[in-house]
């Protein structure tokens, strides 16, 4: 979940994870260059975003597995003003919605692509920003 924490007074941050003892794994792995699901053992489907359960079966027999980094666009929406801090600085942005190659689908933003080349279905592969408190946060990019 995002942290409502203030950095050097500039008022609340809305966009730096706060990891916890179960995300912990997630996180640590993106700083490494990896994007983690979960896998149900019961059902054997993939989900994101974490969950100790499984959202489809329920299942408590869930564990952490590394995705492939590949997805296809499902659709998007480029955003022109946002006020709060630090995205302001950022647009305009593409929010978009992937489906993962495993299956799930995931809210993340597109970088390194002109808005007139987004394409429904259009190849993407996952990159990771660096934020503040050593975090890195999955985003995609045209593959």
């Amino acid at each position: 979940m995002p942290t409502e924490t203030t950095t050097n007074g500039a008022g609340p941050r809305f966009d730096v994870p706060e990891p916890d003892a179960f995300t912990r794994p997630y996180w640590e792995a993106a700083a490494d260059g990896k994007l983690l699901l979960r896998r149900c053992g019961a059902c054997g489907r993939d989900h994101h975003y974490p969950r100790e359960f499984c959202p489809y079966c329920w299942s408590e027999d869930v564990r952490w597995r590394e995705a492939s980094g590949r997805a296809t666009l499902y659709t998007w929406s480029v955003v022109h003003r946002n006020d709060l801090p630090p995205f302001g600085s950022r647009t305009p942005y593409v929010a978009a919605v992937v489906d993962l190659a495993e299956g799930p689908r995931m809210m993340t933003e597109v970088v390194d692509c002109e808005e007139t080349e987004l394409r429904v279905g259009m190849e993407l592969a996952v990159a990771f920003r660096a934020s503040d408190g050593d975090l890195s946060v999955p985003v995609f990019r045209p593959e």
